[in-house]
């Protein structure tokens, strides 16, 4: 009897917990964020990959796209890998800022040539040649950012090198509204990625619903002819996908709120308890001043004995 073989390219499946405890299941390509799902697309990835290097290659079966499924760093699957002839491109797309990355892409990039060498010798006396890396990120959050800076993994480091004998950077670009117009005019795929993300957000200022925010967003594009093919073949992905993101960067933002308002508390909190203290201890100088009793201060402001003790000597120390 033929065992059926298992079809590689079926959606994975994942699984979100309801309220009630029980397992829902998702196709997980709703939780890639739509910048993956349009640069999974070899066309798409040497317009891009021209555009920043200046290049106007044609032949897009040269590109080999590599990216590292379910490594366990990277947390959500926004990244795109890929090598085009002597280099590997490590893209990833960013809307919040995060000067970890490095340390993140070090362990990217380690198992990328754990995996690409496996089978070579690496105690050989002859020297193995590695593909070039190049670490670029684009970044399209609301945080207001250069328009291009450099993160550094000598950054991160505890104790600083002039000349550090490990380092790895990354070039970050702010692809928003008037910033690296010359790139996203370069990549059709990218200039029209951020109209579309513009126009959410611009939906999303005028007070609609999130889903009608998005909804309204992909009508619009495609009526005006924006990454019309990639929505109408992919519109209940896309759809999906923005409505995590957006519930997902909400989630951060609330749960930033809560921090910065627990801290606040705690402040407020401890600041009245250093008051009161200080108040306390205010009474007790004053009292002793006036020669009162030890003990008849102690049941006056519920302070120990030893307390007042040390504050006389205190006072005793500066007479």
């Amino acid at each position: 009897m033929k065992r059926r073989k298992k079809n590689r390219n079926h959606s994975r499946k994942i699984f979100t917990q309801k309220k009630n405890g029980t397992k829902v299941a998702m196709d997980d390509k709703y939780k890639d964020r739509v910048f993956r799902m349009l640069f999974n697309n070899k066309k798409n990835l040497l317009s891009l990959y021209n555009a920043f290097n200046g290049t106007d290659y044609k032949n897009e079966n040269e590109i080999e796209i590599n990216t590292l499924e379910n490594a366990i760093y990277l947390s959500k699957k926004n990244d795109v890998s890929f090598i085009f002839r002597l280099s590997l491109n490590i893209f990833e797309h960013q809307s919040t800022p995060n000067p970890n990355l490095p340390l993140r892409d070090l362990y990217y990039v380690t198992d990328m040539y754990s995996r690409d060498h496996a089978e070579d010798d690496i105690y050989s006396s002859r020297i193995l040649k590695i593909k070039t890396p190049y670490f670029i990120v684009l970044y399209n959050g609301t945080e207001r950012l250069e328009e291009k800076f450099e993160y550094k993994l000598s950054d991160m480091f505890e104790q600083k090198a002039e000349n550090p004998a490990l380092e790895l950077k990354i070039m970050v670009y702010n692809i928003n509204r008037g910033m690296n117009d010359e790139i996203k005019n370069a990549c059709k795929a990218l200039k029209e990625y951020m109209i579309f993300v513009d126009e959410i957000r611009d939906n999303l200022k005028a007070k609609m619903h999130k889903n009608d925010a998005i909804n309204k967003a992909i009508n619009d594009c495609i009526n005006n002819n924006v990454l019309k093919g990639f929505l109408l073949r992919n519109r209940e992905a896309v759809m999906h996908s923005c409505i995590y993101e957006y519930d997902e960067q909400k989630h951060i933002k609330n749960e930033k709120n809560i921090s910065f308002e627990e801290g606040h508390a705690k402040g407020r909190a401890e600041g009245k308890s250093e008051g009161i203290a200080q108040e306390k201890h205010n009474s007790v100088v004053r009292m002793l001043k006036r020669h009162k009793d030890i003990e008849e201060i102690s049941g006056d402001l519920d302070v120990s004995i030893e307390y007042i003790k040390q504050v006389e000597a205190e006072l005793f120390a500066k007479a």
